[in-house]
């Protein structure tokens, strides 16, 4: 071999090598894009609060791609999870928004619902949303004190809304009954939207709810929170007790972000996730997260998986000690 035809060969096996760099470093996701985000619950609810924060900012961090909600309440997000899982193509064009706890207990408590954990994967999980219970403007509850004694006078009479069977309010409004030796009527709605709306209207008595979802309405005067369930008082309701405040050792929330189905692209979960990860340094995707009241908790791809995992394990014990109680 000449030594020219040596220089040139080693010169186009570099160019080969560099063009290999570079598409290896082509983004999944290019500008105009259309993603459908699946939602298991209606509009007005929390996942849809989180989308319309979230999507506009993920949108620009992935350089133009176009996020299309596509709502489908019902079975407490089951219908949307179980086709996320068993009937979406793994091609990057379709995600979800996944609520906790009722990803994992909708299969826990229904051995008919096919989907779990295991057949998905999952990108982010961006906030962790306070419970609390509200009533209307004008309620005679004036105290979540005054709510308990109606119910222990009148037992199963004290309809309290929730956003569905096997959701964090409706095991919350359990752990109440439980703690403080009462019986609700528990009325669940399909979503945290309807469930604030019934009590709003006073189609039931107090809502089992959460934050993010009820902030501006209880900034409006719509809404009157008697009680958090929270570890310490939240800042924006400062005047509203915890519910261990009271003497009732009980808390919960909800956690909100977004899930993929198995067989996912590789570079597209990465990109989504390091997308996620911008946004999440974004000064103004801060202050709009700080103005709608959400508690942001931030946690990426095998790390919001094992947080699920260890989920999955604690509600199942929990519900199989229900379960117990009813024998």
């Amino acid at each position: 071999m000449n030594r020219q035809f040596r220089i040139r060969t080693v010169f186009c096996a570099a160019a080969l090598l560099a063009a290999g760099a570079a598409a290896a470093e082509e983004p999944f996701y290019s500008p105009g894009d259309r993603v459908t985000v699946l939602m298991g619950f209606s509009p007005g609810g929390g996942s849809d609060v989180l989308a319309q924060l979230v999507q506009p900012y993920l949108a620009e961090a992935l350089g133009g791609a176009h996020f299309v909600n596509q709502y489908q309440p019902g079975a407490t997000g089951a219908i949307a999870w179980t086709q996320l899982a068993h009937q979406v193509k793994p091609d990057g064009a379709t995600i979800a928004i996944v609520n906790t706890p009722m990803l994992t207990t909708n299969y826990i408590m229904n051995d008919a619902i096919s989907y779990s954990i295991a057949d998905l994967e999952f990108i982010a999980n961006v906030v962790t949303d306070p419970g609390l219970a509200v009533v209307a403007a004008d309620s005679p509850y004036q105290t979540f004190e005054d709510l308990i004694a109606a119910a222990r006078a009148n037992p199963s009479t004290i309809t309290v809304a929730n956003s569905g069977l096997g959701g964090d309010d409706f095991f919350t409004s359990i752990a109440i009954e439980n703690s403080a030796d009462v019986k609700f009527q528990k009325v669940p709605f399909k979503g945290d939207g309807p469930s604030w709306t019934a009590a709003m209207g006073g189609k039931v008595d107090v809502s089992f709810n959460n934050l993010g979802i009820t902030y501006p309405q209880i900034v409006e005067g719509n809404l009157r929170p008697l009680v958090v369930f929270t570890e310490e008082r939240l800042p924006q309701l400062p005047d509203v007790p915890t519910a261990k405040e009271l003497g009732y050792d009980v808390s919960g929330g909800s956690s909100r972000g977004y899930g993929i189905p198995k067989g996912f692209p590789k570079e597209a979960r990465e990109q989504l996730i390091e997308a996620f990860r911008t946004i999440m340094q974004d000064p103004e995707f801060l202050a709009a997260a700080e103005k709608q009241a959400m508690t942001l908790d931030p946690m990426f791809g095998d790390d919001f998986t094992a947080f699920l995992q260890a989920q999955e394990a604690e509600y199942a014990e929990i519900w199989a000690s229900v379960q117990e109680q009813r024998q």
